[in-house]
């Protein structure tokens, strides 16, 4: 499958990267045979092959929960907290204020 200079000016937008025109045509045919493969891959019969999420046999190993330092009633970590909050450009409630990501 042969990318065209525009479709690969597309993708790289989307990337959010900035091609020289040279660059788009080298690009264009890395691209390329990156999806020749993939489509080498979609002929491969896997009609009885069992869907796979993890191959090692390894499980996840979480931690028991630890109590949290009680901030308010330790008075180096509210020493310390208090320096860090004196840098802080904005502040509330003890912690760090920072603009919303989620804003309408």
């Amino acid at each position: 499958m042969a990318l065209s200079k525009k479709e690969t000016k597309k993708i790289a937008d989307l990337a959010r990267l900035k091609l020289k025109e040279e660059e788009l045509a080298k690009f264009a045919d890395q691209l390329s045979g990156v999806l020749d493969n993939f489509k080498m891959l979609s002929e491969v019969n896997t009609k009885n092959t069992k869907p796979t999420s993890q191959v090692t046999g390894l499980n996840n190993i979480c931690r028991e929960d630890k109590k949290i330092l009680d901030w308010k009633a330790n008075k180096d970590i509210k020493k310390n907290r208090e320096k860090l909050l004196m840098n802080a450009p904005k502040q509330e409630d003890g912690f760090i204020k920072v603009p919303g990501v989620f804003e309408e």
